[in-house]
């Protein structure tokens, strides 16, 4: 996978919030555990450093998934790996929908990646690269599988755009 400039890659906008949510409710966790655990007069090193690795634990789990995208890929970092697709070498997408909806993308090298599609709905930019990209994996002829599911995807993504356009404008 090429690497882009960073001022050519855009990232999810509301990241930083959610990990701000994951680093609060960790602390929150550890600081209540740590003064119960005191409180009751049995806090020893070894159960400090308990409360401390389930604490990073809790941070782990909800730390979101860092998305971002650049001309020609996608990529999603987790706190363990990054994973990236070509989107301008798709070959299926295929939308996953019930408790957790997800996008699932698989490019010509064999590369499979998940992501949310909300985070595609709040971040036009990301949306627009995947478009951009999922335009030229139709052109190259790659692209075999799901392009109805995009063009669903990107229908809905323009009608919560205009909503809330209007909303904003008060015309709604």
């Amino acid at each position: 996978m090429e690497r882009s400039s960073p001022t050519a890659s855009v990232g999810d906008r509301h990241w930083r919030d959610g990990a701000r949510l994951a680093v609060s409710c960790a602390l929150v966790f550890c600081a209540m555990c740590l003064l119960v655990d005191w409180d009751g007069g049995s806090l020893t090193l070894l159960r400090a450093l308990l409360w401390g690795f389930l604490s990073a634990t809790v941070f782990s789990v909800l730390l979101p998934p860092q998305v971002s995208a650049g001309p020609g890929w996608l990529a999603v970092r987790t706190p363990w790996r990054r994973i990236a697709v070509r989107t301008d070498a798709l070959t299926t997408v295929r939308q996953y929908d019930g408790v957790s909806s997800h996008l699932v993308l698989r490019d010509v090298h064999g590369h499979r990646l998940e992501v949310d599609p909300r985070i595609l709905a709040a971040n036009p930019m990301l949306w627009h690269e995947l478009d951009t990209g999922v335009r030229r994996s139709l052109e190259r002829g790659t692209l075999r599988h799901g392009a109805d599911v995009l063009e669903r995807l990107g229908h809905r993504i323009d009608d919560e755009t205009v909503h809330a356009v209007f909303r904003a404008s008060g015309l709604s």
